[in-house]
């Protein structure tokens, strides 16, 4: 049986407004991150879709992202966190290595994660969710880097295609089947002007 997964990012924090890395550690929604937030809400509603179930993350800017997109009873669930920067979280975005060294570089310094470790959690929570009875039609609510490397997990199969960044509450449209993740498509609803 066919289900579907939205997998959506978080809105805009401080911490994205001042270029600060952040995946452990959490900020609030911005204005503007509450306005992205009721974007997506508005577009699944022109959309027609209704959710049975919806999850998040346990940072905060997950959770309220989420409970402006839907009135849904949520879980919030640890494995749907972003990814883990070690000594790097809190950081000016400047110090971040050059993508080909994102691989293992974070694991290093102060507990951080692999690309692979943050693809595998993700991995092992969405597979537990949609395997769920009931579980038609689910929003789980993340992170960029978390939702970047779920994507690099199944991107084998997709028929969508990354070919820019998951802007803040970027929306991941996959079909799931006899536990597949296939991505039909990418709303980055919240992309800006110029981009």
């Amino acid at each position: 049986m066919k289900k579907k997964l939205y997998l959506m990012r978080h809105g805009e924090t401080w911490f994205n407004e001042r270029k600060k890395i952040q995946g452990w550690t959490d900020s609030p929604l911005t204005e503007n991150g509450i306005r992205q937030a009721r974007k997506a809400r508005d577009w699944f509603e022109e959309q027609d879709i209704h959710f049975t179930d919806a999850y998040c993350s346990t940072s905060e800017r997950a959770s309220d992202t989420l409970e402006i997109v839907t009135d849904l009873p949520y879980t919030r669930l640890k494995g749907l966190k972003e990814m883990n920067f070690g000594k790097f979280d809190g950081e000016d975005e400047f110090l971040n290595p050059p993508v080909d060294e994102y691989e293992t570089f974070f694991a290093k310094y102060g507990g951080g994660e692999t690309r692979r470790d943050v693809r595998r959690r993700m991995k092992e929570t969405l597979d537990e969710i949609m395997a769920k009875e009931g579980h038609e039609c689910v929003l789980a609510v993340s992170h960029g880097a978390a939702c970047a490397n779920f994507y690099r997990e199944w991107e084998h199969v997709a028929k969508a295609k990354k070919n820019e960044r998951f802007y803040n509450c970027c929306i991941l449209e996959y079909t799931v089947e006899d536990g597949t993740f296939i991505l039909e498509a990418i709303h980055n609803i919240n992309r800006p002007e110029g981009k």
